[in-house]
């Protein structure tokens, strides 16, 4: 029986922190190859990518031509994998430019809006094309997830306070904004007030999301990423944690995906729907 052709692979922010995770796990990946690195920061532009991500040479210089990465994904025996980790100004448009190709993405970079999601799903099913946009990789902040939509059955006062390293271009995380849309489609409203709240300094108590679920942002170096939702209720407090500590934490996840996405013809948010 003839061995399956690797998924091939294009990591566009190649040079970033997670991009660099990616091409590590990829190089160590028997059933996937790395056939385009790209980033935008000139002190990489020509550098080989597994030399830069610290897994040694692989052949593939870091180019700053999305397009042209793509056109020669397409070129490929199997249809490839676009893993996007930029900048939130600009992954909307890599992401449909990837559809366009044919090339299936698997988007970590957060900051889209709700209306970008909604457009990029309806080109993607036009194109039958698989996409996945995943607030966050790891499988410890599914559980959290699935823990804090048991608890919200017996509490009715929620928070959410996501931590992050002082990088992070956009807040609230995607991953606190995706926790507070499970929470909020469970029917209920949160966080009932008792009293007038007035603030002192515009955004004390954070912001609203839906159903009245609060979001708090702190961005500070020495973070990776954290996220705390906060239950509370009369005589107690349930608080459901999730630390980051290194990056390779959410390479199952990436892995996972890449091979998941091959499968797909439309778009999925969320890791939780591809487990």
């Amino acid at each position: 029986m003839a061995k399956e052709s690797p998924i091939p692979v294009v990591v566009n922010g190649a040079a970033g922190k997670m991009g660099r995770e990616v091409i590590k796990a990829i190089s160590e990946a028997e059933d996937m190859t790395l056939i385009g690195a790209i980033d935008r920061n000139p002190k990489y532009i020509g550098q080989d990518a597994g030399e830069v991500a610290g897994c040694g040479a692989i052949e593939i210089p870091i180019l700053d031509d999305l397009q042209a990465t793509l056109v020669m994904a397409t070129q490929e025996r199997v249809q490839g994998v676009m893993v996007d980790f930029t900048h939130p100004d600009g992954v909307y448009d890599n992401v449909r430019s990837a559809i366009a190709y044919g090339v299936r993405p698997v988007v970590g970079t957060t900051g889209l809006s709700p209306a970008q999601i909604k457009e990029l799903a309806d080109f993607a099913e036009k194109a039958s094309t698989g996409c996945l946009i995943i607030p966050n990789f790891s499988i410890g902040m599914v559980l959290l997830q699935q823990a804090a939509i048991q608890a919200s059955q017996h509490f009715d006062h929620v928070e959410i306070i996501e931590l992050h390293h002082n990088q992070k271009a956009d807040a609230p995380s995607g991953t606190a904004i995706q926790t507070a849309q499970l929470l909020a489609g469970l029917g209920k409203t949160y966080n009932q007030a008792i009293v007038e709240e007035s603030e002192k300094l515009t955004g004390a108590r954070g912001c609203v999301a839906d159903d009245n679920i609060r979001i708090h942002s702190v961005r500070l170096p020495g973070l990776i990423a954290h996220q705390e939702v906060i239950f509370g209720a009369a005589g107690q407090i349930y608080t459901l944690r999730h630390d980051t500590s290194d990056r390779s934490c959410y390479m199952p996840g990436v892995l996972l995906s890449i091979r998941k996405v091959t499968q797909l013809k439309s778009l999925v948010y969320g890791l939780e729907k591809i487990l």
